[in-house]
């Protein structure tokens, strides 16, 4: 029997790449997108012309209020499936902001916070009772949680608070089986923050210089990874926060 992932920001940047690998790995997906459903409908099409099922659910990770009813959703798309769980939870969907420490809003800052965190936390909360005793999650950090880099005072600590809870979900479900790690990136080329790192000359240069590779990530440096974290070579692996960077800043 297949693998059933949810991928939150699945239509896009790093999620997109990683419902397409899961889907190559031989796994169906249910992916989330904001507002740009036909983005989402290319992915589906991509996922479905290499043998998968895949749904795509309209969400906002900053509305915890509709989460219980996204839940629903998931189920009824479960139900379609002839399946009463799902396996794999990735929590991709998220935004950057780039702020010096004393420049940042209140607005700023919350955003990134409900976003981050308040929406992991609870839409992870309402989803656990459809995922199934030995699944994974997979939050995504930053590599701006090791190092710092001026600007992201407010988007690094959301990540960090992400990390922090990861460990407590790793040792609260592990009972149930249930690993969960996060995975951070380094910069990458992708829509982050207008696509600075992908199309600025002078930033995707700068950071090639601090990688050990000699180069910035591309999405398919990232999905992979992902998905072979979710899959059982890797049962044994949990409360990790695994940097994918290329060794940026050592």
């Amino acid at each position: 029997m297949s693998t059933i992932s949810i991928v939150t920001g699945g239509s896009r940047g790093l999620g997109r790449n990683t419902a397409l690998s899961i889907a190559r790995r031989g796994g169906d997906v249910i992916l989330t997108y904001r507002s740009k459903a036909a983005e989402a409908d290319a992915v589906l099409a991509e996922i479905r012309a290499l043998g998968r099922r895949a749904a795509a659910l309209q969400l906002d990770t900053a509305d915890i209020s509709d989460f219980l009813n996204f839940a629903g959703r998931v189920r009824s798309t479960l139900e379609g499936w002839g399946r009463d769980r799902f396996d794999h939870l990735v929590n991709n969907a998220g935004h950057g902001e780039m702020a010096a420490f004393a420049e940042t809003s209140e607005a700023q800052f919350d955003m990134l916070f409900n976003v981050h965190v308040k929406g992991v936390f609870f839409l992870t909360q309402a989803l656990l009772p459809l995922l199934a005793d030995g699944g994974r999650i997979v939050n995504f950090s930053s590599g701006l949680t090791r190092v710092s880099y001026p600007g992201f005072s407010a988007y690094s600590a959301a990540k960090g608070a992400v990390e922090i809870l990861t460990l407590y979900l790793a040792k609260e479900l592990g009972a149930r089986g249930i690993t969960a790690n996060t995975v951070a990136p380094g910069a990458i080329e992708t829509d982050f923050l207008g696509g600075a790192v992908r199309d600025t000359p002078a930033y995707n240069e700068a950071f090639a210089t601090m990688t050990a590779l000699g180069r910035v990530g591309v999405p398919d440096d990232i999905g992979p990874a992902v998905a072979s974290l979710l899959g059982p070579d890797n049962r044994w692996v949990t409360a990790q926060r695994i940097e994918v960077s290329g060794g940026q800043n050592i």
